[in-house]
């Protein structure tokens, strides 16, 4: 219901800013230094939009940061010069958090109608983000306050004509006074902004404001204005996610239309990743902000590290893409006659205002510095764990809880967390009990042996696994072929497999890739030829995981040559002990035998292991690709290198050293936005809604983080880099490195995923 709410009011906030072209308006207005259309600020207050904040017994509308930053988005989108941001969020926050002001209830309602434009001013020097200082001096002589001092980048410049939040320090502490324009002993300077707006610096020498002008003192003065402040980070946050993809709503078209050596430039491969990695940071900042919206939906609750998380993303989203944008358009970007240049000088100013990018990271770590790991919470003492329960039923804290105690009472302990993929003599224990338990396949229907659980309680499950560092099995005969099984397997097929699949008899691997036919896996060769009642089939996978270990192979095989690539292959099932079957360990970087080639000399197999029609395979390939693919993406694996890497910072000193703090919470950040991001999807999942395309990028980022996590472990291991074992800390940095770098290979590279987001996604052609 409130994602309808939200998208009708987008659609209402999209049609009033149609009505007129804002590019042309900041154009014009760079000459006349006009800061704002009085027409079109009452059309705005007719909407409501400048008491979207307010509540009802204000005279507002009542609604939450999650309606403003719809606004602000489609601001950012049109290029609105005027000051919502500023104004609706800003300043209407810091009066909305004054209630014993006589004076409010006042100010509100005009601002609300549209004929009052403050200003909040309260920075006093570039840079500051600290509201704690304030050198603003006011001396009370018993009926007014004297005020000296002066404030600087203070928005908006309309506010000239009108008056003044101005935050000051009195003998009581903190004040928010209200300060009228036209007070004597205030002056004021106009500063034009980059992108034409006007900001402005006050100059108070022994301005009187009577005591009535008082709006709130000591910590409720102090609360108002970093409430106001944070609140107008979140909007601003938002006008920079619709900036960012208004620009590249602009370049994609130009990009279609421009053509270089005979064709258009949007399809060069070089050209289509770098506005896939613009696009990845567009994602993560959408995904911050709706969780930032979900989380911390009311001002009052506001978490000032994560705002500034937020801002830092949103900023270097709209900025990179500027930067992108310009470069693509050629020289026509770099000109006044492009509309590129207007979205970037815009995203600049919001950048700066309030903190650019890297004073919000610095924020963040001031107000968030790296904690030592919290101790797990305990799950509650439970003796009584159900083979069969109606799980979809069950309250998911209460499901949740269940699996945990599950994991305390039988999990090894030992095997918590491994650094490398387990072989099946060391993880069949588990896989028996969670057999006999009947949870060995959650996904699977009860009728067959499974929980039969939903996609929303599927993801539960794996996450509670993960978090509790629960090893992966040798599981594709769980995951991939008892799923295939029941979907597109005959009824033999099912009542010969399903049963061994569950009890551990049969260990399953995955044949797919072959030298050549990796990520172009419709390159396959492997050729299976009919025999009568059987398939000869010859040719080589390779990178197959723990096939060493496995009792069966399920592959992808060529039944037609003549056919197009995809169209002639079909799915076959082999038992590894076949005649003229040969497997060889690959030894990785970190020493383990985790992939092998697996050689087909002139194996025969029976036909009726065909799965599906003949040549029908790459349909059924493809349908295993959907659920699971959002595990690639998984947290999981940056989440654990950070902590290890905090572990070890905090063990030789390292958050000491500035730059590499910095670099920190650079990583801290993406992780946080990994999982934002993480979340975005799984709530598909959970409303049971196929994974698009999309999904990819999700793949990319956890992937490409988790490698940066690595790089840094290994710069501040020094000498234990060098180092097989651990070192004195405990640490493994060598090991974590050889992890993380294969994983930007593992469900098709992280190059093909590019490709997969250009061609679906941004719709760039081949």
């Amino acid at each position: 219901m409130k994602h309808d709410v939200l998208t009708q009011l987008r659609d209402s906030a999209r049609a009033l800013l149609s009505r007129d072209d804002h590019r042309r308006r900041v154009r014009s207005g760079r000459d006349s230094q006009l800061d704002y259309s009085a027409e079109l600020w009452r059309e705005l207050a007719d909407a409501g939009w400048l008491a979207v904040l307010l509540a009802e017994s204000d005279g507002g509308l009542g609604l939450s940061l999650a309606e403003a930053a719809v606004i602000a988005e489609e601001a950012g989108r049109a290029l609105l010069p005027e000051p919502f941001t500023a104004v609706a969020v800003q300043a209407a926050q810091a009066l909305a958090a004054c209630p014993d002001s006589p004076l409010r209830s006042h100010l509100l309602a005009q601002l609300a109608a549209g004929q009052l434009l403050p200003g909040l001013a309260w920075q006093e020097r570039a840079g500051q983000q600290d509201e704690d200082t304030a050198d603003t001096r006011a001396a009370f002589d018993g009926q007014r306050y004297w005020l000296s001092g002066g404030k600087t980048f203070a928005l908006p410049a309309a506010a000239e004509r009108h008056g003044w939040l101005l935050s000051a320090r009195g003998d009581e502490g903190w004040l928010l006074l209200w300060l009228p324009a036209d007070q004597p002993g205030l002056s004021i300077d106009r500063c034009p902004g980059i992108d034409g707006s006007l900001m402005c610096s006050l100059t108070l020498e022994q301005a009187p404001v009577p005591h009535s002008h008082l709006l709130a003192a000591g910590p409720a003065a102090r609360d108002a204005l970093c409430q106001a402040n944070d609140a107008a980070r979140l909007a601003q946050s938002a006008e920079l996610l619709g900036n960012a993809r208004q620009i590249l709503a602009l370049t994609l078209p130009y990009l279609a239309n421009r053509e270089q050596f005979g064709r258009p430039i949007s399809s060069f491969q070089a050209l289509q990743h770098r506005l896939v990695d613009a696009h990845i940071q567009i994602e993560l900042a959408a995904a911050s902000l709706d969780e930032a919206l979900e989380e911390r939906a009311e001002p009052a609750r506001l978490d000032s590290a994560r705002i500034s998380r937020l801002k830092a993303r949103c900023a270097d989203a709209a900025i990179g893409m500027g930067r992108l944008a310009i470069q693509l358009h050629g020289a026509i970007g770099y000109t006044e006659e492009c509309d590129i240049g207007l979205y970037f000088k815009r995203a600049l100013h919001l950048n700066a205002w309030l903190g650019n990018a890297e004073q919000q990271r610095r924020r963040y770590r001031r107000l968030s510095p790296p904690q030592a790991a919290a101790a797990e919470t305990p799950p509650p003492a439970l003796s009584d764990f159900p083979r069969d329960a109606d799980w979809e039923a069950m309250p998911e804290s209460e499901f949740r809880d269940l699996l945990r105690a599950f994991f305390v009472r039988h999990y090894p302990p030992a095997l918590r967390h491994p650094s490398r993929r387990l072989h099946w003599h060391e993880i069949r224990d588990w896989h028996q009990t969670l057999a006999r338990q009947g949870w060995a396949a959650p996904a699977w229907p009860k009728a067959c042996g499974g929980m039969g659980l939903s996609p929303a309680r599927q993801l539960a499950f794996i996450e509670e696994q993960e978090r509790y560092g629960v090893a992966r099995a040798p599981d594709q005969g769980i995951i991939m072929v008892g799923p295939l099984l029941l979907q597109h397997g005959s009824a033999e097929q099912q009542q010969r497999y399903l049963p061994k699949i569950l009890s551990g008899e049969h260990i399953w691997c995955q044949g797919y890739s072959e030298p050549n036919a990796g990520s172009d896996l419709a390159a396959l060769r492997t050729e299976a030829v009919p025999d009568g009642a059987d398939f000869i089939v010859n040719g080589q996978k390779t990178w197959t995981t723990l096939a060493q270990d496995a009792t069966h192979i399920f592959t992808l095989v060529r039944t037609d040559k003549q056919a197009k690539r995809q169209a002639g292959i079909s799915f076959l099932l082999i038992a590894l002990d076949s005649p003229g079957i040969t497997v060889r360990p690959i030894t990785t970087l970190a020493g383990h035998q985790e992939f092998c080639e697996v050689f087909f000399d002139q194996v025969r197999v029976p036909a009726a292991n065909l799965v599906g029609g003949l040549n029908q395979g790459w349909g059924i390939a493809k349908a295993l690709l959907g659920f699971e693919r959002i595990f690639l993406g998984s947290p999981k694996q940056a989440r654990q290198a950070l902590a290890q890497l905090a572990t070890q910072a905090r063990a030789c000193r390292g958050f000491d050293d500035p730059v590499f703090a910095d670099r920190y919470a650079r990583l801290e950040l993406d992780v946080a936005d990994l999982g934002a991001l993480y979340k975005h999807f799984a709530a598909m999942v959970r409303r049971g809604e196929a994974l698009p395309p999309a999904v990819s990028a999700l793949k990319i980022w956890a992937t490409e983080t988790y490698q940066r996590i690595s790089l840094a472990l290994m710069d501040l291991a020094g000498e234990y880099g060098s180092w097989a074992g651990a070192d004195p800390a405990g640490g493994q940095a060598p090991a974590l490195l050889f992890n993380a770098t294969p994983a930007t290979i593992y469900g098709g590279s992280n190059e093909i995923q590019r490709n997969i987001l250009a061609r679906h996604v941004l719709r760039l052609p081949a």
